[in-house]
């Protein structure tokens, strides 16, 4: 009986250049990383696509599901691998087609990357088409609009026979587009965000502003299952926490009240940017969406923007509420987001937030507290909890503050 084997289909890695094989060589890394759980035997290159292979030769659904989480994966099929034998690749193009489910109509798709084989793709068609409409003569041929079909693709001395197809996450393999520093809360559009850089190439490296300790740190382990929940698309190695909340309080005395929450934001970027340097991240990301709340007008996003002198991405500033919620139902925070927690997004907040702020009254309220000696104890102060699960992640050598009540096992770089 033939091997059952995942094969990994691709579509953007496939239009690069001459640095293809780097895409390539990255999301198998990523690949071997996140099927650490799975008793795979390897995962190589093949011809335009990657090869999954078990140890028992009998891949399965569970596997393939795992694969379509890896960003840079665009589909994965459960394909039977056989030998250049007629006899063994039909008998495989009848079993791949009777596990399609409920069809009425079908059609064979021949493919040669080797094209020393005898047989021409028209011949493979003919030949596996014949097999199949004897082996299910109540169901019809169909050219254009088949309900299943089996593709026979014939590559290095192997033909790859299957029918059963899903579709990944599309995108680009973690690691091929550099460092980005994400702000991170337990709610459901910074995790959104987060993970569509990260499905973009992106390694993340979140950082979450804890309303500690003027309110509990329940919003902390949120994070941390959020990360966690984000483990299968291996884009998270680190997570830095920084208590806000005596800060917040600080804040909230001494600028005026409709300014609170744009001053609090300009402290939080200023932090995230000189963590970002510290890390070698190229841009912040924000979860922030236009006009969804009084801070993420134009005019507030410009008084924040003019603390940072990075890009900020804002991957989901067109999106509305339901579209990203479906989407965290998709990834898999939606659950963890849907918790209510406190933390620093709901501590000390205006009755009247200012909605369109002018830069002179945003410049005499940052005037009204000690700015930059408020920013340099919150970078002193950091803590940060590591996670295993994204292979481009290399950890700075400034930051050694680790977040002991979150990860008290967790082995230091540095010891």
């Amino acid at each position: 009986m033939a091997d059952r084997v995942c094969l990994v289909h691709y579509h953007e890695i496939g239009l690069k250049g001459k640095n293809r094989s780097t895409f390539e060589n990255q999301l198998v890394t990523n690949l071997r990383r996140a099927l650490r759980d799975f008793a795979v035997s390897e995962v190589r290159r093949v011809s335009g696509h990657l090869l999954v292979r078990s140890e028992d030769g009998q891949a399965t659904e569970e596997l393939a599901h795992a694969i379509a989480c890896v960003p840079g994966v665009a589909r994965v099929s459960l394909a039977y691998c056989c030998a250049l034998d007629q006899e063994e690749y039909c008998a495989a193009a009848v079993r791949a087609l009777g596990e399609a489910g409920d069809f009425e109509s079908f059609k064979v798709h021949a493919r040669r990357s080797q094209t020393n084989y005898e047989l021409h793709t028209l011949d493979l068609n003919r030949l596996v088409g014949s097999v199949l409409c004897e082996a299910f003569p109540d169901k019809r041929v169909e050219m254009h609009h088949p309900d299943a079909t089996v593709v026979v693709h014939v590559v290095q001395n192997v033909v790859y026979v299957y029918c059963a197809s899903g579709p990944g996450v599309g995108g680009l393999p973690v690691g091929t587009a550099g460092k980005v520093v994400t702000l991170l809360s337990s709610g459901f559009d910074s995790p959104v965000a987060t993970w569509m850089v990260g499905r973009r190439g992106a390694t993340c490296v979140p950082v979450h502003f804890s309303g500690r300790p003027m309110v509990s740190d329940t919003s902390e382990y949120l994070c941390q299952d959020i990360v966690e929940a984000l483990a299968p698309a291996g884009m998270v190695g680190r997570m830095y926490v920084v208590p806000f909340g005596e800060r917040q309080r600080e804040i909230s005395l001494a600028a005026p009240e409709g300014m609170r929450v744009i001053m609090y934001r300009r402290v939080m970027f200023a932090v995230a940017e000189r963590i970002a340097r510290l890390e070698g991240a190229k841009a912040l990301v924000t979860g922030e969406s236009l006009g969804q709340v009084a801070s993420q007008t134009l005019d507030n996003i410009t008084a924040v923007n003019e603390m940072v002198s990075m890009p900020v991405l804002r991957p989901l500033i067109g999106s509305d509420k339901q579209e990203i919620i479906r989407r965290a139902q998709q990834i898999g925070t939606y659950d963890v987001s849907l918790q209510d927690a406190p933390d620093c997004c709901t501590l000390f907040m205006p009755r009247r937030p200012e909605t369109h702020a002018r830069l002179d009254r945003v410049h005499e309220a940052w005037d009204s507290f000690d700015h930059d000696a408020m920013i340099e104890d919150l970078v002193a102060n950091v803590e940060y909890v590591d996670f295993d699960q994204c292979p481009s992640y290399k950890p700075p050598r400034g930051m050694r503050a680790r977040h002991k009540e979150l990860a008290p096992a967790e082995p230091d770089h540095y010891a």
